[in-house]
């Protein structure tokens, strides 16, 4: 074993430096030896029920097509196992997929690879089956905005008691950056990084919320320098002062499992406090002197996607919002054999598909949390983007979400991002939201 480990690392650091020396005498090259694009038979990536849907893979090797090579593929519902599995090969640089079809509105996956000089080529691709007609399992309870208002009520009682510590490393004579510790429940606390342009104007708040996890915050200047006064948080209490070994002992404790935790009724489950703590976020932005009183936005990606949505419908401060593929959408999709959202309960083959509890137990305190529940109840502007190729949160679930939204909504689909954004998916949010300051 030493032995494998050892030409393994010899053969590394050798492959290393020759690409290093090679390009300090040579250059670098302006573009890849091998180049593949994936290309649906459907611009849109989008197929009636019924039809017929296939991808084509073209690939060159310095520019000359490849030929004879085999590509296997694996295709079926997004998010379960594959329905059919076969192979394919490359003529003259195409290689042609046909991926099937569907009889209800959801998307079909493809996952490919093939090898070529030695190296892996693989990806997923997914197409879309009349996505504006899926719809969510998740109804709305009666007593949902009671539920809510009451619980907002309650915690708007607590003193936000702010605690600011400085960052120099993030501040300069422009902008100001501060940690700040917030108590946003009778025992939940939260930290956030707040930066302020330091030029004696009222500016429009930003919050963002942050993805799935428990990992370090950092700040950010991207807002500022748009003129926002910006404030990305986290979500357990754990103090981001701490050193990074004291601190991944500290968040393994505490947020391990979070998601499935307190699930069996809606007063227990980890999400509630979560949820109003960062509307109360937004409450002390609004608070500070140098807001200019008329403009908060909220934005996120993934779990920050998803507390994008909940925060606009449940403070109504917040002007506009701007979430990227969220999760915690259509939470129930897998109970009914359809691709539900992160973080996926109730499958049969995921991590956080076991929830512990009785399954309609789970099910009707998530009815609660659903983010498409909050989609139904935002009534200010929304700019969303997704792509197709995402398999953490499918995009059948973000759709589910996108298709309740009653409020002014703008959508960006790039079909082949997966779970991240293409710069200009963000120039466009960008410009949506100064279009919108007041």
């Amino acid at each position: 074993m030493k032995c494998i480990v050892w030409l393994l690392l010899t053969f590394i650091f050798s492959t290393t430096a020759f690409a290093q020396s090679f390009r300090q005498e040579f250059g670098a090259p302006r573009k890849n030896f091998a180049e593949v694009m994936v290309v649906p038979d459907h611009a849109d990536c989008c197929y009636m029920l019924g039809q017929q849907s296939s991808l084509r893979i073209i690939a060159q090797r310095g520019g000359v097509p490849v030929d004879g090579v085999v590509v296997r593929y694996r295709v079926g519902p997004e998010m379960f196992l594959p329905e059919h599995a076969d192979s394919t090969v490359f003529r003259n640089g195409e290689a042609v997929i046909n991926i099937g079809t569907m009889a209800e509105p959801g998307f079909m996956a493809c996952n490919y690879e093939f090898i070529l000089d030695g190296k892996r080529y693989r990806d997923l691709h997914k197409v879309a089956y009349e996505p504006e007609r899926i719809r969510t399992f998740t109804d709305m309870p009666s007593d949902f905005d009671t539920f809510w208002d009451k619980t907002l009520k309650k915690v708007r009682t607590v003193d936000l008691q702010p605690e600011y510590y400085d960052v120099p490393e993030a501040s300069d004579d422009k902008m100001e950056t501060k940690l700040v510790r917030l108590r946003v429940g009778m025992d939940k606390w939260i930290y956030g990084y707040l930066t302020r342009p330091l030029d004696g104007k009222r500016h429009p708040v930003v919050l963002v919320p942050p993805g799935a996890g428990s990992n370090k915050i950092f700040p950010s200047d991207y807002f500022p320098k748009m003129g926002m006064i910006y404030m990305k948080i986290e979500i357990h209490g754990n103090d981001q002062r701490l050193p990074d070994s004291v601190y991944d002992a500290v968040r393994k404790q505490n947020c391990s499992g979070y998601t499935g935790r307190g699930i069996a009724a809606r007063e227990s489950y980890y999400y509630k406090d979560v949820y109003v703590g960062c509307a109360r976020a937004v409450d002390f932005l609004c608070s500070l002197p140098d807001w200019d009183g008329k403009n908060v936005i909220v934005t996120g990606g993934s779990q920050g996607g998803a507390l994008t949505l909940v925060t606009a419908a449940l403070n109504d401060k917040v002007t506009m919002c701007a979430p990227f593929y969220p999760a915690l959408c259509d939470l129930l999709g897998f109970h009914h054999n359809r691709a539900g959202g992160w973080p996926k309960f109730f499958s049969k083959f995921y991590g956080d598909g076991d929830l512990g509890v009785p399954d309609d137990k789970a099910a009707e305190t998530l009815r609660y949390f659903d983010v498409v529940n909050f989609a139904r109840s935002v009534k200010v502007p929304v700019f969303m983007s997704w792509g197709y190729s995402d398999d953490t949160c499918s995009p059948t679930s973000v759709w589910a979400a996108w298709n309740e939204i009653s409020a002014s909504k703008v959508k960006d689909v790039t079909p082949t991002s997966g779970h991240w954004r293409f710069a200009s998916s963000q120039e466009k949010c960008a410009a949506w939201m100064l279009g919108l300051l007041k």
